[in-house]
């Protein structure tokens, strides 16, 4: 995020050229939280889409996007708070903690939101709060 504009955010990321959806998830999560142990449990049926703030447009990714198409995975933690370390080579997170569905939406970046309620929406059958 521009400097000064601070939110919380899922672990997310670009797919690579001749990596799948599923594997870019993956190794999104292994690269931003430092561990890998997790299974996909479900993937989205739909690609989410959001536009970038006027004023934020310009500050993030050099001005040179809009906004972005998601696909989202849901996954399952098999692992312990000590396998989740975000001092990752080239980090992107400077904290991190456990939220439910309900208390992240009050959290995340405002134009982000609405995403946030369709994907919870999407996936409320393999939430456990």
């Amino acid at each position: 995020m521009p400097a000064g504009f601070s939110a919380w955010q899922m672990p997310q990321g670009g797919i690579d050229p001749g990596e799948t959806p599923r594997n870019a998830a993956l190794r999104e999560l292994a690269e931003e939280t430092g561990t890998d142990k997790a299974e996909i449990i479900a993937e989205s049926n739909v690609l989410h889409r959001y536009d970038l703030p006027a004023g934020v447009a310009g500050q993030m990714w050099g001005g040179r996007f809009r906004g972005q198409k998601q696909r989202w995975f849901a996954m399952r933690f098999l692992g312990g708070d000590k396998d989740i370390d975000i001092a990752t080579e080239h980090p992107e997170f400077d904290a991190w903690k456990w939220a439910t569905p309900a208390a992240l939406l009050d959290l995340i970046v405002p134009f982000k939101r609405a995403i946030y309620v369709a994907v919870f929406d999407e996936f409320r059958n393999h939430l456990t709060r």
